[in-house]
């Protein structure tokens, strides 16, 4: 006995499901409410328009450069 077109589609779906939640990259952002003054935002965003790039990205990338440059005994400020 063969498949319907009906149940063949359905089984193709659920493989493809099943495939896509596997392939799920893991989440590696969270989202946050931060305040920050309106002249480091604002200079987040002309750079933004500047180079193409988001500005939420930028300061994320800007966290990590200073993050990354001290070192685990030095403060941050």
């Amino acid at each position: 006995m063969t498949p319907t077109t009906n149940q063949a589609a359905s089984q193709a779906a659920s493989q493809a499901t099943a495939t896509a939640r596997r392939t799920r990259p893991p989440k590696r952002k969270t989202r946050i409410t931060i305040y920050l003054d309106d002249e480091v935002l604002t200079e987040f965003r002309n750079l933004s328009e500047r180079c193409g790039t988001g500005y939420q990205t930028l300061i994320n990338a800007a966290l990590r450069t200073r993050l990354a440059s001290a070192g685990p005994e030095a403060g941050l400020l």
